[in-house]
């Protein structure tokens, strides 16, 4: 699976791109059913309208099955059918004819990128409106319009997905991605596209240390929903875990860190970026803007960090109808993508307290792990490293911690620390 594992997730990517996908409503739903064809266990959850959250309230279903405008001269434009940015997303249902003047006031684009599509919202005020490209704004003619709103909001649900592997584990990993935009494709296609395959992966795995658990939700409402319901066993048991938010482009690749800036896995992900993408950027907690604001806020405090390729809101396509899967999000950034979160659960895995058995330092010749020969100016990269290993092996050092210290990516050390404990030389306290 490995080999095509890019072009695996950007074929999940296609199939997913025209579902329309909101807080709430069918577009989720099918969203959901097509990552439990990859991930049967996937349980999806259906929370009622009006149910109560922290501060927060679920939200009424939304639904649209058709949404234009007419111009004077009988041209339809800014049809939803054709491209689902083009309605305000939760707009209330509208069917009259108005002027040019008036129509302006619920048009949105955007002036510096005049063939772009806007991604707007009105999920909390009763509003209506249509996205449109500053071009095709700017050549609209005066005259009255017939705008065209087929929506309902009712009393319905939200909907999410849930699976947690290796349950009989108390210590938890967490992944959580969002399923709440429409047809976007580095923000936030690439999330649960991404993470559908870390979870195939996972799935696969003997003899894991922990218990994991991964959600899909709508971005906000669905993450402080899903910690009103769990948030006091994520507290006890989560050692770790990550956001997972626009993660399929090449340009680059982005950290930011929970808010305490000193968890396993902001150590994780620095670690792991710092051996396959030196360059990588590193946000502050004062960039934060997706759903790691929750699981790290005040009273919650989990050990969450976000990682990314191109953060949210620092591409230019964000946003845009431009984030699609043709320029901005590819099959090998989706790998790039997919191996930095699997690395980064790999050593999460790996990172056991090694502690020596053996007082002073083994003679590690009569095992075959040092050269019988002792020349001259001789260096051996794999033997410094065990001995490197073995120093700082005292029980008191994470593996982690130990290969920050030689300045080694932890998955090397793996193999080095297991060599030693097939020679009975180390044990894990």
């Amino acid at each position: 699976m490995e080999n095509n594992i890019g072009n695996e997730i950007y074929t999940l990517a296609k199939e997913l791109w025209p579902l329309n996908r909101s807080l709430t409503g069918e577009g989720n739903r099918k969203t959901l059913l097509t990552i439990k064809e990859h991930i049967p266990e996937l349980v999806i959850k259906e929370v009622p309208s009006n149910t109560i959250a922290f501060d927060w309230k679920v939200p009424k279903e939304f639904h649209v099955n058709e949404a234009w405008i007419k111009t004077p001269n009988g041209d339809k434009i800014c049809d939803f059918k054709e491209n689902n940015l083009h309605l305000v997303g939760y707009s209330m249902a509208f069917h009259k004819k108005i002027n040019k003047d008036e129509l302006l006031k619920h048009l949105y684009s955007l002036p510096n990128q005049p063939n772009a599509i806007p991604y707007v919202t009105s999920y909390y005020d009763k509003n209506w409106g249509f996205c449109i490209t500053e071009n095709e704004k700017n050549n609209l003619i005066d005259g009255n319009y017939e705008v065209f709103i087929d929506s309902k909001h009712f009393d319905g649900s939200l909907t999410y997905g849930e699976i947690i592997i290796n349950e009989s584990k108390k210590e938890e990993v967490f992944l959580s991605t969002y399923i709440c935009h429409p047809s976007m494709a580095n923000n936030e296609l690439s999330g649960p596209c991404v993470t559908t395959f870390i979870a195939k992966w996972l799935k696969s795995l003997k003899n894991l240390r922990y218990k994991y658990r991964i959600i899909f939700i709508p971005e906000t409402i669905g993450s402080i929903l899903y910690l009103s319901l769990n948030y006091k066993e994520m507290k006890k048991n989560i050692i770790a875990g990550f956001n997972v938010t626009c993660i399929g482009d090449e340009r680059t690749y982005s950290f930011l860190p929970s808010r305490m800036n000193n968890t396993l896995s902001d150590k994780i992900a620095k670690h792991v970026l710092k051996h396959i993408y030196p360059n990588f950027k590193i946000y502050n907690w004062k960039d934060r803007g997706s759903d790691e604001r929750q699981y790290c806020s005040p009273g919650i405090d989990l050990p969450i960090a976000s990682l990314m390729r191109s953060k949210y809101e620092e591409y230019p396509e964000y946003h845009t109808s431009l984030d699609d899967l043709e320029n901005v999000v590819s099959s090998k950034g989706l790998e790039g993508g997919y191996n930095l979160i699997k690395k980064s659960l790999e050593a999460i895995e790996i990172n056991v307290v090694p502690k020596m058995k053996i007082l002073c330092e083994p003679q590690l010749g009569k095992r075959q792990l040092y050269p019988n020969l002792s020349k001259k100016n001789y260096t051996d990269e794999q033997v410094n490293k065990m001995m490197d290993l073995m120093t700082w092996s005292d029980g008191k050092n994470s593996l982690l911690e130990i290969a920050e210290i030689i300045d080694f990516p932890i998955w090397e050390l793996e193999e080095v620390l297991k060599k030693l404990k097939k020679y009975d030389l180390v044990e894990f306290v």
